[in-house]
């Protein structure tokens, strides 16, 4: 399995995630983590912040359309697992973020950015954790 490196697209996509982070942060005073935002639409806390975190939710949903009237194609999206696991997946993503009390995004982006400790333990644990579960599919699995 090849890992396409696209440092121009990630360059951009990073840029625009750091920008909205901020853009969150100075607008509502709110911490850009994108489990902790989908959690307080699941598990309403407080109705007054619905409204931001729907309309959050409803941007990461409708990006691919944008990019599509931008480009005139779709981004291209190849899943070499079935659907069944990327539900597995997610529920054991969702699980963690619980665990670690904030996900990638939440920790990595703004956590970091804050010099939050939690983050600061968080987001190496999350990189050495990737790079043990690439290794062992790629070189021990086969995969």
């Amino acid at each position: 399995m090849e890992t396409a490196f696209t440092p121009i697209g990630s360059l951009g996509g990073g840029l625009l995630v750091g920008l909205g982070a901020v853009l969150l942060m100075l607008g509502l005073g709110r911490i850009f983590g994108a489990t902790g935002v989908l959690s307080g639409v699941v598990f309403v806390e407080d109705r007054a912040e619905m409204r931001w975190r729907l309309a959050l939710i409803a941007g990461m949903i409708l990006a691919p359309g944008l990019i599509f009237l931008i480009t005139g194609a779709m981004p291209t999206l190849s899943l070499p697992v079935s659907p069944a696991m990327v539900v597995i997946g997610g529920v054991i993503v969702g699980l963690g973020a619980s665990l670690g009390s904030g996900c990638t995004s939440g920790h990595g982006v703004c956590g970091l950015s804050r010099l939050s400790v939690r983050s600061l333990v968080a987001v190496p644990t999350f990189m050495a954790t990737a790079a043990i579960t690439v290794f062992l599919i790629r070189h021990v699995f086969g995969g």
